[in-house]
Protein backbone atom coordinates (compact mmCIF):
# COMPACT_ATOMS: atom_id res chain seq x y z
CA UNK A 1 0.00 0.00 0.00
CA UNK A 2 1.06 3.87 -0.76
CA UNK A 3 0.33 7.00 0.21
CA UNK A 4 -0.34 7.72 -3.68
CA UNK A 5 -2.92 5.38 -4.05
CA UNK A 6 -4.46 6.77 -1.20
CA UNK A 7 -4.17 10.05 -1.94
CA UNK A 8 -5.50 8.91 -5.37
CA UNK A 9 -8.45 7.45 -3.43
CA UNK A 10 -9.34 10.38 -1.48
CA UNK A 11 -9.10 12.90 -4.19
CA UNK A 12 -12.21 10.51 -6.64
CA UNK A 13 -13.78 11.13 -3.43
CA UNK A 14 -13.88 14.86 -3.19
CA UNK A 15 -14.23 15.18 -6.95
CA UNK A 16 -16.89 12.55 -7.99
CA UNK A 17 -14.62 10.77 -10.78
CA UNK A 18 -11.60 8.99 -11.92
CA UNK A 19 -11.72 12.06 -14.67
CA UNK A 20 -12.01 14.74 -12.30
CA UNK A 21 -9.01 13.15 -9.85
CA UNK A 22 -6.79 12.62 -12.60
CA UNK A 23 -6.92 16.13 -13.81
CA UNK A 24 -6.10 17.21 -10.30
CA UNK A 25 -3.39 15.31 -9.93
CA UNK A 26 -1.88 15.06 -12.82
CA UNK A 27 -1.91 11.59 -13.67
CA UNK A 28 -2.93 9.72 -16.69
CA UNK A 29 -6.69 8.20 -16.11
CA UNK A 30 -4.80 4.33 -16.82
CA UNK A 31 -2.88 5.75 -13.60
CA UNK A 32 -5.59 6.42 -11.46
CA UNK A 33 -7.11 2.96 -12.37
CA UNK A 34 -3.82 1.38 -11.66
CA UNK A 35 -3.69 2.76 -8.46
CA UNK A 36 -7.60 2.24 -7.15
CA UNK A 37 -7.27 -1.46 -8.33
CA UNK A 38 -3.74 -1.83 -6.48
CA UNK A 39 -5.83 -0.33 -3.00
CA UNK A 40 -8.58 -2.93 -3.60
CA UNK A 41 -6.39 -5.88 -3.79
CA UNK A 42 -4.62 -4.30 -0.62
CA UNK A 43 -7.74 -4.07 1.24
CA UNK A 44 -9.54 -6.93 -0.47
CA UNK A 45 -12.83 -5.63 -1.66
CA UNK A 46 -14.44 -2.66 -4.17
CA UNK A 47 -14.27 0.86 -3.58
CA UNK A 48 -16.05 2.04 -5.84
CA UNK A 49 -19.22 1.10 -8.04
CA UNK A 50 -21.61 2.15 -10.29
CA UNK A 51 -25.03 2.67 -10.03
CA UNK A 52 -26.57 3.91 -13.57
CA UNK A 53 -23.36 5.52 -14.72
CA UNK A 54 -22.61 7.09 -11.29
CA UNK A 55 -19.84 6.62 -9.43
CA UNK A 56 -20.82 5.52 -5.68
CA UNK A 57 -18.61 4.66 -2.55
CA UNK A 58 -18.99 0.75 -1.29
CA UNK A 59 -19.43 0.67 2.22
CA UNK A 60 -15.90 -0.46 2.25
CA UNK A 61 -14.97 2.73 0.54
CA UNK A 62 -17.00 4.55 3.41
CA UNK A 63 -14.77 2.49 5.75
CA UNK A 64 -11.81 3.75 4.45
CA UNK A 65 -12.32 7.36 3.92
CA UNK A 66 -11.70 8.35 7.86
CA UNK A 67 -8.50 6.20 7.95
CA UNK A 68 -7.17 7.29 4.53
CA UNK A 69 -7.37 11.08 5.95
CA UNK A 70 -5.69 10.18 9.09
CA UNK A 71 -2.84 8.39 6.92
CA UNK A 72 -2.99 11.63 4.77
CA UNK A 73 -2.91 14.09 8.12
CA UNK A 74 -0.36 12.15 9.53
CA UNK A 75 2.59 11.96 6.19
CA UNK A 76 1.79 16.02 5.36
CA UNK A 77 2.40 16.52 8.92
CA UNK A 78 5.81 14.72 8.02
CA UNK A 79 6.51 16.05 5.12
CA UNK A 80 5.93 19.48 6.21
CA UNK A 81 8.75 18.77 9.74
CA UNK A 82 11.72 19.22 6.97
CA UNK A 83 10.84 22.90 5.82
CA UNK A 84 9.31 23.67 9.42
CA UNK A 85 10.33 26.85 9.11
CA UNK A 86 9.33 27.60 4.92
CA UNK A 87 6.15 28.59 4.89
CA UNK A 88 5.50 27.14 0.98
CA UNK A 89 3.17 24.58 -1.89
CA UNK A 90 0.03 25.94 -3.25
CA UNK A 91 -2.98 27.90 -1.94
CA UNK A 92 -6.03 27.50 -4.00
CA UNK A 93 -8.61 30.04 -3.01
CA UNK A 94 -12.25 30.49 -4.12
CA UNK A 95 -14.12 33.99 -4.00
CA UNK A 96 -16.62 36.15 -5.73
CA UNK A 97 -15.89 38.93 -7.72
CA UNK A 98 -17.07 41.50 -5.10
CA UNK A 99 -15.05 40.36 -2.50
CA UNK A 100 -11.80 39.88 -4.61
CA UNK A 101 -11.71 43.74 -6.24
CA UNK A 102 -12.50 45.11 -2.30
CA UNK A 103 -11.05 43.28 0.55
CA UNK A 104 -8.80 40.65 -0.82
CA UNK A 105 -6.45 42.60 -2.44
CA UNK A 106 -4.73 44.14 0.79
CA UNK A 107 -4.86 40.19 2.20
CA UNK A 108 -3.29 38.77 -0.76
CA UNK A 109 -0.02 41.35 -0.62
CA UNK A 110 1.03 40.89 2.88
CA UNK A 111 0.58 36.95 2.22
CA UNK A 112 2.66 37.61 -0.45
CA UNK A 113 5.41 39.67 1.18
CA UNK A 114 5.20 37.30 4.23
CA UNK A 115 4.91 33.82 2.71
CA UNK A 116 6.69 34.35 -0.96
CA UNK A 117 7.16 30.17 -1.87
CA UNK A 118 3.38 29.64 -1.32
CA UNK A 119 2.04 29.87 -5.11
CA UNK A 120 -1.73 31.29 -4.70
CA UNK A 121 -4.15 30.74 -7.02
CA UNK A 122 -7.35 32.52 -7.19
CA UNK A 123 -10.87 31.55 -9.05
CA UNK A 124 -14.00 33.86 -8.86
CA UNK A 125 -17.20 32.37 -8.88
CA UNK A 126 -20.47 32.93 -7.36
CA UNK A 127 -20.60 31.96 -3.64
CA UNK A 128 -22.50 28.67 -4.17
CA UNK A 129 -20.04 27.38 -6.31
CA UNK A 130 -16.97 28.52 -3.83
CA UNK A 131 -18.76 26.56 -0.95
CA UNK A 132 -19.01 23.20 -3.60
CA UNK A 133 -15.55 23.89 -4.73
CA UNK A 134 -14.22 23.80 -1.44
CA UNK A 135 -16.15 20.90 -0.49
CA UNK A 136 -15.37 18.73 -3.73
CA UNK A 137 -11.55 19.13 -2.87
CA UNK A 138 -10.67 21.76 -5.84
CA UNK A 139 -9.87 24.58 -3.21
CA UNK A 140 -8.58 25.08 0.50
CA UNK A 141 -10.34 28.35 1.41
CA UNK A 142 -13.64 29.71 -0.48
CA UNK A 143 -15.35 33.13 0.80
CA UNK A 144 -18.92 33.94 0.40
CA UNK A 145 -20.91 36.52 0.46
CA UNK A 146 -24.57 35.46 2.02
CA UNK A 147 -26.62 35.91 5.42
CA UNK A 148 -25.97 33.94 8.59
CA UNK A 149 -24.22 30.31 8.01
CA UNK A 150 -24.79 27.29 10.09
CA UNK A 151 -22.49 24.49 8.59
CA UNK A 152 -21.58 20.78 10.01
CA UNK A 153 -19.36 20.20 7.37
CA UNK A 154 -16.59 22.71 7.30
CA UNK A 155 -15.16 25.37 9.77
CA UNK A 156 -16.80 29.05 9.36
CA UNK A 157 -15.45 32.51 10.21
CA UNK A 158 -17.99 35.15 10.04
CA UNK A 159 -15.85 38.42 8.66
CA UNK A 160 -17.92 41.70 7.86
CA UNK A 161 -21.51 42.56 7.74
CA UNK A 162 -21.69 44.15 4.21
CA UNK A 163 -23.64 46.90 3.39
CA UNK A 164 -26.03 45.99 0.76
CA UNK A 165 -27.15 49.25 -1.23
CA UNK A 166 -29.19 50.07 -4.34
CA UNK A 167 -27.59 52.52 -6.61
CA UNK A 168 -28.37 54.53 -9.84
CA UNK A 169 -27.09 57.45 -11.71
CA UNK A 170 -26.72 60.64 -10.03
CA UNK A 171 -29.48 61.91 -12.91
CA UNK A 172 -31.78 59.20 -11.67
CA UNK A 173 -34.53 59.51 -9.26
CA UNK A 174 -33.02 59.33 -6.04
CA UNK A 175 -35.83 57.36 -3.95
CA UNK A 176 -36.76 53.39 -4.21
CA UNK A 177 -40.48 54.12 -3.86
CA UNK A 178 -40.37 56.10 -7.48
CA UNK A 179 -39.41 52.17 -8.93
CA UNK A 180 -42.45 50.51 -7.06
CA UNK A 181 -44.78 52.54 -7.68
CA UNK A 182 -44.24 53.79 -11.30
CA UNK A 183 -43.46 51.59 -14.52
CA UNK A 184 -40.23 52.37 -15.62
CA UNK A 185 -38.09 51.12 -18.99
CA UNK A 186 -34.94 51.31 -16.82
CA UNK A 187 -33.19 47.98 -15.42
CA UNK A 188 -32.12 46.41 -12.45
CA UNK A 189 -28.90 45.69 -13.56
CA UNK A 190 -27.50 42.49 -12.45
CA UNK A 191 -24.68 39.67 -12.11
CA UNK A 192 -25.83 36.33 -12.61
CA UNK A 193 -28.20 34.04 -11.34
CA UNK A 194 -26.58 32.20 -8.23
CA UNK A 195 -25.47 35.67 -6.52
CA UNK A 196 -26.24 36.08 -2.65
CA UNK A 197 -27.11 39.69 -2.95
CA UNK A 198 -29.48 39.34 -6.55
CA UNK A 199 -30.93 36.45 -4.64
CA UNK A 200 -31.93 38.19 -1.67
CA UNK A 201 -33.57 41.45 -3.53
CA UNK A 202 -35.33 39.35 -6.00
CA UNK A 203 -36.66 37.16 -3.39
CA UNK A 204 -37.87 40.48 -0.86
CA UNK A 205 -39.62 41.83 -4.23
CA UNK A 206 -41.66 38.23 -4.36
CA UNK A 207 -42.28 38.03 -0.80
CA UNK A 208 -43.61 41.86 -0.46
CA UNK A 209 -45.24 40.98 -3.63
CA UNK A 210 -43.47 44.47 -5.46
CA UNK A 211 -42.93 44.43 -9.38
CA UNK A 212 -40.70 42.58 -10.85
CA UNK A 213 -38.20 44.59 -12.98
CA UNK A 214 -36.83 43.79 -16.46
CA UNK A 215 -33.46 42.65 -15.67
CA UNK A 216 -29.92 43.37 -17.60
CA UNK A 217 -27.12 40.29 -16.19
CA UNK A 218 -24.54 40.84 -16.82
CA UNK A 219 -20.62 39.13 -16.70
CA UNK A 220 -18.61 41.85 -13.57
CA UNK A 221 -18.98 44.29 -11.39
CA UNK A 222 -17.49 47.18 -13.53
CA UNK A 223 -19.49 46.70 -16.44
CA UNK A 224 -22.43 46.45 -13.94
CA UNK A 225 -21.22 49.69 -12.35
CA UNK A 226 -20.49 51.48 -16.16
CA UNK A 227 -24.53 50.17 -17.22
CA UNK A 228 -26.00 51.84 -14.67
CA UNK A 229 -23.62 55.05 -14.31
CA UNK A 230 -24.71 55.55 -18.13
CA UNK A 231 -27.92 55.61 -17.40
CA UNK A 232 -29.28 52.24 -17.98
CA UNK A 233 -30.97 51.47 -14.66
CA UNK A 234 -30.40 50.50 -10.77
CA UNK A 235 -28.48 48.19 -8.79
CA UNK A 236 -28.07 46.23 -5.93
CA UNK A 237 -24.53 45.69 -4.66
CA UNK A 238 -22.50 45.52 -1.55
CA UNK A 239 -21.05 49.12 -0.35
CA UNK A 240 -17.67 48.18 -0.50
CA UNK A 241 -17.58 47.58 -4.69
CA UNK A 242 -19.12 50.72 -4.90
CA UNK A 243 -17.58 53.09 -2.57
CA UNK A 244 -15.22 54.84 -4.81
CA UNK A 245 -17.79 55.72 -7.48
CA UNK A 246 -20.23 57.13 -4.80
CA UNK A 247 -17.13 59.68 -3.27
CA UNK A 248 -16.63 60.80 -6.70
CA UNK A 249 -20.00 61.51 -7.52
CA UNK A 250 -20.01 58.77 -10.33
CA UNK A 251 -22.81 56.29 -8.49
CA UNK A 252 -25.42 57.43 -5.92
CA UNK A 253 -26.71 55.99 -3.11
CA UNK A 254 -31.00 55.62 -3.62
CA UNK A 255 -32.97 56.24 -0.20
CA UNK A 256 -35.47 53.47 0.19
CA UNK A 257 -37.49 52.40 3.84
CA UNK A 258 -37.12 48.30 2.84
CA UNK A 259 -35.59 46.04 5.46
CA UNK A 260 -33.47 43.97 3.56
CA UNK A 261 -32.39 40.44 5.11
CA UNK A 262 -28.26 41.36 7.03
CA UNK A 263 -25.46 39.91 5.08
CA UNK A 264 -22.13 38.78 5.82
CA UNK A 265 -18.99 38.12 4.15
CA UNK A 266 -17.41 34.58 5.28
CA UNK A 267 -14.58 32.64 4.89
CA UNK A 268 -14.53 28.89 5.10
CA UNK A 269 -12.17 25.67 5.16
CA UNK A 270 -12.98 22.49 5.79
CA UNK A 271 -12.58 20.82 8.82
CA UNK A 272 -9.98 18.58 8.94
CA UNK A 273 -7.94 17.58 12.42
CA UNK A 274 -4.20 19.36 10.30
CA UNK A 275 -4.27 22.08 7.68
CA UNK A 276 -1.60 22.84 5.86
CA UNK A 277 0.65 25.47 6.77
CA UNK A 278 0.06 27.60 4.13
CA UNK A 279 -3.47 27.49 5.07
CA UNK A 280 -3.43 28.40 8.32
CA UNK A 281 -1.53 31.30 7.62
CA UNK A 282 -3.83 32.84 5.41
CA UNK A 283 -6.93 31.65 7.76
CA UNK A 284 -4.60 33.99 10.94
CA UNK A 285 -3.65 37.00 7.98
CA UNK A 286 -7.42 37.14 7.22
CA UNK A 287 -8.76 36.61 10.81
CA UNK A 288 -6.18 39.83 11.81
CA UNK A 289 -7.07 42.27 8.56
CA UNK A 290 -10.64 42.18 10.22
Amino acid sequence: MEIRQLLTFRTIVDVGSYTNAAAKLGYTQSTITSHIQALEREIGGELFTYVKRELNLTSLGKELIPLADELLQTYNRIAQMKNHNTISGELKIAAPESLTISRLGPILREYSSKYPDVKIILSNGTCGKNQKDLMSGYVDVAFMIWPELELNDCIHHRLHKEEIVLITSPDKNQHFDYYKNKETTDFFVTNEKGCSYRSMFETYLTHHKLPKFQTMELWSLEAIKQSVISGLGFAVLPYVTVKNEVEQGLLNVMKHNEKFEPIYSHLLVKSKKWQAPAVEKFIELTLEAI
